[in-house]
């Protein structure tokens, strides 16, 4: 990594606690965040592979949400949980719609 004086200042959210009425909405974008990923990549002309290979534009993960390893489930929860609290902590309100 280029040495440009770069540090990260994301919101600090630690002290948000999401409501446990949300963990449906946090599996929903989860699954969300997995198919934008993944249809970038398929647009990029990448195609699913056992193992990851860059330079045939391989990967593991291109397959259903459903399918994929616990662990890259919780990556993409994980970015969803860090969205919903960096929307509460701006002082936005996150009402169900249904």
């Amino acid at each position: 990594m280029a040495d440009n004086n770069y540090t990260p200042c994301p919101v600090d959210t630690s002290d948000v606690a999401l409501p446990e009425k949300l963990n449906a909405l946090v599996e929903a974008l989860a699954r969300n965040v997995h198919e934008n990923w993944a249809l970038g990549r398929i647009n990029e002309g990448w195609s699913f592979g056992l193992e990851r290979d860059d330079t045939l534009k391989k990967h593991p993960c291109l397959v259903d949400y459903d399918d994929l390893p616990e662990t890259e489930r919780d990556y993409d929860r994980r970015t969803a949980v860090e969205t919903l609290k960096t929307i509460m902590k701006l002082g936005w309100k996150i009402e169900s719609g249904r």
